[in-house]
């Protein structure tokens, strides 16, 4: 499934969102929004662990149409009164790459102008890797170098084949 303590990229940090007034709603957008089906739960209280840098959003409220958890009302970026003792999560009933994505591009770099590469799209040739904000050197969040700009990875269509090259690639197992 397509669960895991919900994170927000504001101004190219990530960040977390408190769960006060979180419901099912809210999830549920998410769950579109990463193409990953309708929302099953909400797990509260950090129930994935606690996420660590700023907790962008607060008293998040969504009517359960929106594209995107940014369309929601929110108190707005880093206006909160929470711990991360309180990040929000979901559980949604689809798995990564079950269902089709809600967009069809992903991002790169930082800034104003980060780079965007359709859907699908497949850099050929060595790529850096790294992992980044993971509990050792072997876990994290998938990030490339292209074209000079680290950028995450879609997790549209990825599976344990492409995690295993990733850690073969890192020297990871």
């Amino acid at each position: 499934h397509c669960t895991g303590r919900v994170e927000v990229k504001h101004q190219g940090q990530w960040g977390t969102v408190c769960d006060i007034s979180w419901d099912l709603e809210d999830a549920a957008v998410v769950c579109r929004q990463l193409g990953c089906g309708s929302a099953l739960e909400v797990p509260t209280d950090a129930y994935f662990g606690p996420g660590s840098g700023p907790i962008w959003m607060s008293h998040v409220g969504c009517n359960g149409s929106e594209s995107a958890l940014s369309d929601c009302t929110h108190r707005g970026p880093g206006q909160h009164n929470c711990y991360h003792d309180w990040d929000a999560g979901v559980i949604c009933s689809g798995t990564w790459g079950g269902t089709s994505p809600s967009s069809s591009s992903c991002s790169f770099g930082a800034g104003n102008s980060p780079q965007t590469l359709p859907h699908g799209s497949v850099s050929k040739g060595a790529a850096e890797l790294r992992l980044a904000d993971g509990d050792s050197d072997c876990a994290g969040r998938v990030e490339v170098k292209l074209q000079g700009q680290w950028g995450t990875v879609c997790p549209y269509s990825w599976d344990l084949k492409d995690a295993a090259v990733v850690c073969r690639q890192l020297g990871c197992g």
